[in-house]
This record gives structure tokens, C-alpha cells and sequence, in this order.
């Protein structure tokens, strides 16, 4: 797992954290974005992330496969408010669909609670949607339920699904 300087965000944008967030649109995941996703809008999207990295707003982690090509990615964003700052939220979470089954969602998430822990954060939320598979990875991770959403958000395919909040307390 390497934590991402804004730089090396802004190298991978292009191609690697592109591909995986239209990786992510492509298979269904509901992260913000409808189908078909363009390859340069997801890049600019990540050239967005790197502006807030380097403002230190949002951390990121990406793992890479032997070939060196990026299969999965977490994002970490700070809360700018004053009475919020002991919380930050889990933000995409994306792994390619040909490194799921083998822990790398669990690992990021990981790698991410743990940074927010040891830099003094004590709660973290993040949504997704009702009944996807990421649920169960963020229950078996000790996430809690908040509660749900009706008609939250589209997915890729432009169909409102809803979307249950979770929260995790941490140390």
C-alpha cells in the first residue's frame, strides 16, 4: 500500500486512478458518477483530488498488482469545520474488478482507519449503496449502520437506489 503525495496523484490521474474509477462506473458501483464514465473526466476528478491532497484535505492510498499497474484505491477527507474536526469520512473506496475475493478492500480500508486513528481522528463515516457488496466488507470491518436513505442517490445506470450511512469509532 503506498500513501499517494498530491504528485503522484497527479502522475496516476491520467491513466491508472482513471482507469479504476472507470473500472468502478463500468461494473456498477454507485461512486458519484453515470455510465459510461469518460476516461478524462475521471481524470480530472483525480487531478481535483490531488489539489485537495495538497491542501490537506484528503489522503490517498492505492495498492498496485505485480505488473505494476494500480487495483485498488481509498481516499481519506479531513472535515473542514471546527467542531468537526476528530472526524473524517471514507471516501471511494475502489478496487478492480480483477483483484476482488482476495482482501485488497479490506486492506485499504485498513491501511485508511489507521491513518485516521494515529493522526487523531476518532470517528469515520462513509455511505454506500443498499445491498451492494461493499456492505458486507465494511460490516465484517466493524462498521455500524447509521440508517438508510431512500432514492439518495442514481446509480451508474441513472436508476435511484438508496444508500445506507455507516459510522466507525476508532481507539
Amino acid at each position: 500500500m503506498e500513501h499517494l503525495t498530491p504528485d503522484a496523484v497527479r502522475t496516476h490521474a491520467p491513466a491508472g486512478l482513471a482507469a479504476l474509477l472507470v473500472d468502478a462506473v463500468d461494473g456498477g458501483a454507485s461512486v458519484g458518477f453515470l455510465a459510461p464514465l469518460d476516461p478524462a473526466e475521471a481524470a480530472a476528478w483525480w487531478s481535483r483530488v490531488a489539489e485537495e491532497a495538497a491542501q490537506g484535505v484528503r489522503d490517498v492510498w492505492a495498492a498496485q498488482g505485480p505488473d505494476g499497474r494500480l487495483t485498488g484505491v481509498v481516499t481519506l477527507v479531513r472535515t473542514g469545520t471546527a467542531n468537526g474536526r476528530h472526524r473524517g469520512e471514507i471516501a471511494r473506496l475502489l478496487v478492480h474488478r480483477s483483484a476482488r475475493g482476495r482482501g485488497l478492500g479490506r486492506s485499504l480500508l485498513a491501511t485508511a482507519e489507521a491513518h485516521a486513528a494515529a493522526t487523531g481522528l476518532r470517528l469515520l463515516v462513509l455511505d454506500t449503496q443498499t445491498d451492494s457488496p461493499a456492505e458486507r466488507l465494511y460490516r465484517g470491518a466493524g462498521w455500524t449502520v447509521a440508517g438508510t436513505i431512500p432514492d439518495f442517490a442514481a446509480d451508474p445506470a441513472g436508476t435511484l437506489r438508496a444508500t445506507t450511512l455507516y459510522y466507525k469509532r476508532l481507539g
